[in-house]
């Protein structure tokens, strides 16, 4: 196994994978996807995902790499076959190329499909030689504007250049880039278009996804919710957009868009729900397990591992946590206050 630098040394699960999915929720969906934040810390400060001035987790509280690797590997030890590194921003993580590099051995054992990550893109040109030589082959990469002042203000000073210096780097390494575009009544949705045309001509993706009511911000969302199916009509009427049942793992619906041949994803918790095929979870970096994005339901993970639990301990509680994952969501989007109280930072993108 890859050292690490940032803890003491610890046990990793070594559970085979048993035939055939084994994590199957009360209303027969079996969880195939896992969604790992290592990092509650982010370089950017983006307006719809963090307040301005965030308290951050102490270090105590967040897992070591050690036992982000576990319990990843204890999920694909129980049939997941895709695994996502989030953060915050993950690359920021002290010691997150050595937990790739750890990771990647379940690509090489065919245990795992995809392990992949979602980056705001500004790490990512220094980077993307070693995800790709880990077995990363698709990275997502939040973009909501081309315009460099645009992308300065919604972001609290990042750079655009570097990102789009990203988005080349890892194309250059073989690997596909999706492009994740948070739809902003007053901020983009004139862009939109723009962006599509931009993404599909680079030869990537792009989903567009609605204001998630996570966190409180410096904002009211109700302000700023655009929704897609909105969109979707604004872009209907001068665009050929044909639905296809393409999926990769998340939440999004696909469509073609005929004059430019690229394919587009909408992603749409509040207009029209994507709960009846949920197939995935999410660890934070503190190790709680969240099995629905949309509620407040949490298994601790950590007190079990650092309680000293073995592997079939271990199994046993993230049974009973998928036990409990609810049939969907239930967001709604408020002035007053957030549907769920934790920052998306904090989640896990």
């Amino acid at each position: 196994m890859t050292p690490y630098d940032d803890s003491p040394a610890q046990a990793v699960s070594t559970a085979s994978r048993t035939p055939g999915p084994s994590l199957i929720d009360g209303f027969g969906r079996a969880v195939t996807y896992l969604r790992v934040s290592v990092t509650d810390r982010c370089d950017l400060r983006c307006v719809y995902c963090m307040a301005e001035h965030m308290t951050f987790l102490p270090k105590a509280q967040v897992l070591t790499l050690e036992e982000l690797d576990r319990l990843a590997s204890a999920f694909v030890g129980l049939g997941v076959r895709k695994l996502r590194l989030t953060g915050g921003e993950p690359l920021v993580r002290k010691g997150f190329m050595a937990l790739v590099a750890s990771l990647s051995r379940h690509l090489r054992s065919g245990a795992l499909d995809e392990l992949t990550l979602t980056t705001n893109g500004s790490q990512l040109e220094r980077y993307a030689a070693d995800l790709a030589g880990h077995g990363v082959r698709r990275v997502n990469v939040s973009l909501d504007t081309l315009k460099p002042d645009l992308f300065r203000a919604l972001t609290r000073g990042g750079d655009v250049a570097r990102v789009i210096a990203g988005i080349d780097a890892a194309q250059a390494e073989g690997m596909a880039v999706k492009i994740n575009t948070v739809a902003l009544r007053h901020d983009n949705a004139d862009e939109i278009p723009a962006l599509i045309q931009w993404a599909h001509a680079r030869g990537c993706d792009i989903t567009l996804i609605e204001t998630m009511p996570l966190g409180e911000v410096d904002h009211d969302r109700t302000d700023q919710f655009l929704s897609l199916k909105d969109v979707r009509q604004d872009l209907s009427a001068f665009w050929t957009l044909k639905d296809i049942p393409d999926a990769t793992g998340g939440p999004a619906r696909y469509v073609r868009v005929a004059e430019t041949g690229g394919r587009l994803g909408l992603i749409t918790p509040l207009s029209n729900h994507f709960c009846d095929t949920c197939n995935r979870v999410r660890l934070t970096c503190t190790g709680t397990l969240h099995t629905c994005l949309g509620r407040d339901d949490a298994s601790d993970l950590r007190a079990v591992i650092r309680s000293g639990a073995n592997d079939a301990e271990l199994i046993d509680a993230i049974f009973a946590a998928i036990s409990s994952k609810p049939k969907g969501h239930d967001f709604q989007i408020a002035a007053s206050r957030p549907a769920v109280a934790r920052h998306m930072s904090t989640t896990g993108g």
